[in-house]
């Protein structure tokens, strides 16, 4: 279990890993430059909306992009979902990304239960889900 596990999203607000409601959280590393990258974001759009009742994605920029990049890059590769200021894979002892995309699930009380390395579709998120 993490002790704090809340994290601030991008324009305000936070995120805490551990929550009531037993919601699953999927943080999605991504770049610019990352082709696959390009090529999940609308299939973690559409399972965000799908799912939106049972988890919550979150983005992670790989090249640690702040405010005005960093927006319009999520603008550009058409994400939907919030980002966080800051990469949390230290609350889980993980060392840095090394390939992208790469993909974490979290359970609703902060444990990690999946590293998912490359990029995700929704059939092999909505399977990894269903489990």
């Amino acid at each position: 279990m993490l002790a704090d596990s809340s994290v601030g999203l991008v324009g305000g607000g936070s995120h805490s890993f551990k929550n009531d409601q037993g919601k699953l959280t999927l943080i999605n590393y991504w770049a610019i430059w990352c082709s696959p990258c390009r090529e999940e974001i609308p299939e973690l759009n559409h399972f965000a909306e799908e799912y939106a009742d049972q988890l919550t994605i979150l983005a992670v920029n790989f090249d640690n992009e702040q405010g005005e990049k960093l927006q319009a890059q999520v603008e550009k590769l058409g994400i939907e979902f919030s980002s966080l200021q800051s990469d949390p894979r230290a609350l889980w002892s993980l060392k840095p990304v090394s390939v992208l995309p790469e993909t974490l699930i979290i359970d609703s009380e902060g444990v990690l239960l999946h590293r998912l390395i490359g990029p995700q579709t929704l059939e092999s998120l909505s399977a990894l889900i269903a489990e």
